[in-house]
């Protein structure tokens, strides 16, 4: 590997898949506001780095892809699913608290409105 630790490459493979899944999962649902899109993708990186080595061994395991795939696709997979995974979470979380926190009044105004 070029003279490059190979902790260096691993941890720039975590990096690279943790920020490319939560760049992705801006496709499969919108934030609602900056600071909405700011806390969910600062949430992905930190779950892709942290699960990132976890959840690309268990995912070449799942697909028998051990012997096939290097330290650096585990790494890089693993760390894009994992942040894929939470910010998709987080957002669908942070969705239903704010329905929930709207309280019965507004939910059944809201209700109304669609009937018209």
């Amino acid at each position: 590997m070029s003279g490059i630790p190979e902790s260096i490459v691993l941890w720039s493979a975590k990096a690279a898949g943790a920020t490319a899944g939560s760049a992705v999962s801006i496709a499969f649902m919108l934030p609602a506001s900056r600071r909405e899109a700011a806390t969910r993708f600062a949430v992905g990186i930190v779950c892709g780095l942290v699960f990132g080595g976890m959840a690309g061994v268990k995912l070449a395991a799942y697909f028998n892809l051990l012997d096939r795939i290097g330290a650096f696709e585990m790494m890089l997979t693993g760390s894009a699913a994992a942040s894929l995974c939470a910010w998709w979470g987080l957002g669908v979380l942070s969705r239903v608290a704010g329905q929930l926190s709207a309280g019965p009044a507004q939910h059944t105004e809201r209700s109304e409105d669609h009937g018209r």
